[in-house]
């Protein structure tokens, strides 16, 4: 509209965006808390088990202190806009995991731990450091998106050619040293998932048949959804060889969320269900190992009631009880009597135990932030690469709780897989460092081009 020569502008006009703050101050005084918080725990199992302070509580303090301040300053120098919580959510958790291991290795004096995740741990931020510092745009990882598949394939293949280790060949063990290639093998896969996915998104989305003619389940051309549907069954059908059936499952969701991601079309997480149900019931009948697991599931006790003994699960079940709301407190549990697994597998249920349902929900709360934070970065992207891979990392965090709180509270059956940053496992803990700096990486990115009306800065 105009009024004497001069055209006026419309009232609902937006007004100019302004830059997200940096906010590295509040990511420094979130580290310095979960340094803070880590410490006390080791003190306090200190002060259960003998009434006094560790003798390696200052050095344990002082080391973890400096993992995280060398991570900080490589955010700061190298990623100034990213979320200022990812860093401090898994500088918390590495150091509740450290925690935890220590107070069971007080438990198993033959059988130490501690020393060697503190080692993985380090080796881990010192990834999480380089990726931060060499990666300057993720959009790179995109044009070596077939490189990473063909690694990640080798990785999970190796392992068949090495002895099995409690009736699964996930392990590559040489000299004394171990790693579960698999865990690096989902990174992998997620960036050619994310890539493969982000080119042909158009045509996956609009092309090919209607199933039973609806128009939400649509299926792609063979040409297009071929190649990705063979990678997956091909890295599927060596992990079912392997008896790896939690990273199995953990491929099949990354798979079915980022397809409904990329397309848009909810008919994929309806027939994904749909599939990984069958092949639970198909696996579970026809496999032995598995088929034990849902034995147990379906009947914890069952072991008790024939004068056996409590099993693993049901030593997990006691352990959540006895914890009740606010738990028995660090290093009063009892927990050890799950087993061999007491670190690794069921770890959750030493937290359960001792820091009672009130820990647990705050454990849960981390690792939901964690992967909120992800999702948030992702989806504040233009670019359908950038929006894929934070989506599949945070969605392979997500789907690792769920397997594992899952299995070990009875929810589902379980799954041989690691918590993420608080169960032992050297591989699983660099790997995990390795995701939540690329979220870093792809944050910043959003962060950086992402611009707020004044006065909606606050709700950020």
């Amino acid at each position: 509209m105009t009024k004497a020569g001069t055209t006026l502008v419309a009232a609902d006009t937006p007004a100019p965006a302004v830059p997200l703050p940096r906010r590295r101050g509040i990511e420094l005084a979130l580290i310095v808390v979960a340094v803070l918080l880590s410490v006390y725990g080791y003190c306090a199992v200190g002060l259960a088990k003998s009434g006094t302070v560790p003798p390696g509580a200052a050095g344990y303090g002082a080391g973890l202190g400096v993992l995280a301040l060398v991570a900080h300053l490589a955010v700061r120098l190298r990623a100034p806009c990213a979320d200022p919580v990812l860093l401090p959510i898994g500088v918390l958790l590495n150091g509740l995991g450290l925690v935890l291991i220590y107070r069971l290795d007080l438990e198993t004096p033959g059988d130490r731990a501690a020393p060697a995740q503190l080692v993985w741990s380090t080796l881990g931020v010192a990834l999480f450091i380089v990726v931060v510092l060499l990666l300057r745009d993720h959009r790179v990882l995109q044009r070596y998106s077939y490189v990473c598949v063909v690694a990640a394939l080798v990785l999970l293949t190796l392992p068949i050619f090495f002895p099995s280790v409690n009736g699964a060949r996930i392990w590559i063990r040489i000299a004394g040293f171990s790693i579960q290639p698999g865990e690096f093998a989902k990174v992998l896969l997620a960036v050619f998932f994310a890539a493969y996915l982000a080119a042909n998104r158009s045509a996956l989305a609009y092309t090919g048949r209607r199933v039973l003619g609806i128009d939400r389940l649509q299926l792609p051309t063979g040409r297009v959804l071929g190649p990705i549907v063979a990678i997956w069954l091909l890295s599927v059908g060596v992990l079912v060889l392997e008896r790896d059936l939690g990273t199995s499952l953990l491929f099949f969701g990354l798979f079915v969320v980022l397809l409904y991601v990329a397309t848009g079309r909810t008919g994929w997480i309806a027939l994904g269900l749909l599939l990984a149900a069958l092949g639970a019931v198909a696996v579970g009948q026809l496999e032995p190992h598995v088929h034990s697991r849902v034995e147990d599931w379906q009947h914890p006790f069952a072991s008790i009631d024939a004068g056996q003994g409590p099993n693993q699960l049901s030593q997990s079940l006691f352990a959540f009880a006895a914890g009740g709301m606010l738990g028995t407190g660090l290093g009063l549990g009892h927990s050890i009597l799950i087993g061999f697994a007491a670190k690794s597998d069921f770890i959750l249920a030493t937290a359960g135990e001792e820091l009672g349902l009130a820990g647990l929900s705050a454990i849960f709360l981390l690792y939901g932030l964690l992967v909120e934070r992800g999702y948030r970065a992702g989806l504040a992207l233009r670019d359908p690469f950038g929006r894929l891979l934070a989506v599949g990392l945070a969605s392979i965090l997500a789907l690792q709780v769920f397997v594992i709180a899952g299995g070990v509270t009875g929810l589902i059956p379980l799954t041989g897989m690691a918590m993420p940053f608080l169960a032992q496992g050297g591989s699983s803990v660099v790997t995990n460092w390795a995701m939540v700096a690329l979220l870093i990486r792809v944050s910043d990115r959003s962060r950086s081009r992402l611009g707020v009306p004044q006065g909606e800065e606050a709700v950020r």
